[in-house]
């Protein structure tokens, strides 16, 4: 089985900021991870990301808002598109 792209997207959220939404279904989980997905969400103001979920090889499932980055547990793809979400709404809310 090779990978699977599953949705790719670019959502422009306003005049500066837009939301990418990128998921792959994987043969086999990605280094640091114990799932079958490997995911970039980001949203971007004004060209820089000001919020990324990700799970790039080595690091596993983790968060970044502004400069702090997190663990994140991944429970689905439609809990993490919902987590992300939710952190781009409180995002909004304090930066707007």
């Amino acid at each position: 089985m090779k990978a699977e792209l599953l949705f790719k997207e670019r959502l422009i959220q306003g005049e500066n900021r837009f939301v990418e939404l990128i998921l792959w279904s994987v043969p086999t989980p990605v280094t640091g991870s114990s799932h079958h997905f490997k995911y970039r969400l980001a949203l971007v103001v004004e060209g820089v990301c000001v919020l990324r979920y990700d799970n790039e090889a080595g690091k596993g499932d983790h968060k970044h808002i502004g400069d702090v980055e997190m663990t994140y547990l991944f429970e689905s793809p439609q809990h993490l598109l919902a987590d992300f979400w939710h952190d781009v709404e409180l995002w909004r809310t304090q930066h707007e």
